[in-house]
């Protein structure tokens, strides 16, 4: 692969339309990649069809170019990358790191959503439906977040071995996501501290594959009245295709980049513009949620 020097992305999947929270994230990321001279790539997680909502796709992209955050590169969909996934869930298994389960969730509920390893020995394909599940290892998986600082996960006492194909023949996640930060050569990744947990799985499954670690850094998730996060799943408000300046200056103020009063009459491309030239990241709350409440309504 060629050595790329900063290359960040951001990855929705299509549940429903963009949201404020999601506009904070998605600008995190492109401010990030555009203020260190890198590359900015979008990434349609759309492998899990039951969730997904027709018309999804559109509405995010739209979103995205109305709100100035132009990718560099031509979109990834993970639907049409499944063969792919399913060399490296080969070879996991041809090496004896990875497993089928045959395990029920009625199973698995008194073991309050820790993995006892009851088919961790199993190597001979099923008769009967199979999740694929990772092996763990018993030691501290250390990551030093860009923003939340040092973090520390036993994923052995965690959760155990995760699943990383699902029994309904759907590729999980966390095996997904991994795979296509590699192939896409994605240096950097800066994302909601709703992921912060999902972390060390990731990055372990880089060790184990062989892959280099991206820089990882998570930004509060923003969260409504009810201390719930926004998010498609509870309904948040779509992000409004009018006036996407008052949004994107209530994100800058909920990443604290502090955003003059004057650009209340800026253009979107000269709000990003400044919003690129004064980045910096040592502001940004290290609290893994805000309140939408303590955000200014309007900015003008």
């Amino acid at each position: 692969m060629s050595k790329v020097r900063y290359r960040g992305r951001f990855a929705p999947s299509p549940t429903g339309p963009l949201h404020f929270g999601s506009l904070v994230s998605a600008l995190a990321s492109y401010l990030d990649a555009k203020a260190n001279q890198g590359e900015w790539l979008v990434r349609i997680e759309d492998i899990d069809p039951p969730r997904e909502l027709a018309g999804a796709t559109e509405r995010i992209l739209n979103a995205l170019e109305y709100y100035g955050l132009h990718w560099d590169q031509s979109i990834v969909y993970q639907s049409s990358r499944q063969s792919i996934y399913q060399e490296y869930i080969d070879h996991l298994c041809t090496q004896q790191q990875a497993y089928p389960c045959t395990c029920s969730r009625k199973q698995l509920s008194t073991h309050r959503g820790h993995y006892p390893g009851i088919c961790r020995n199993q190597q001979v394909i099923p008769a009967s439906p199979f999740a694929i599940r990772l092996k763990t290892e018993s030691i501290p998986i250390d990551i030093v977040d860009g923003i939340q600082g040092k973090q520390s996960c036993n994923l052995a006492e965690a959760g155990g071995d995760f699943i990383i194909k699902r029994k309904d023949g759907l590729f999980a996640y966390q095996l997904a996501v991994v795979v296509d930060d590699f192939l896409q050569e994605i240096t950097h990744i800066i994302r909601g501290s709703d992921l912060l947990d999902s972390t060390p799985r990731q990055y372990y499954l880089q060790s184990v594959l062989g892959f280099l670690h991206p820089n990882y850094a998570h930004i509060p998730v923003i969260v409504a009245n009810d201390g719930k996060k926004l998010s498609k799943q509870n309904l948040a408000d779509p992000l409004p295709l009018k006036q996407p300046q008052t949004m994107l200056l209530r994100a800058l103020h909920a990443l604290n980049q502090h955003p003059l009063p004057e650009l209340g009459d800026a253009t979107v491309s000269e709000i990003l513009q400044w919003a690129t030239n004064h980045w910096n990241t040592s502001a940004i709350p290290q609290t893994l949620v805000i309140p939408e409440a303590q955000l200014p309504a309007t900015v003008v």
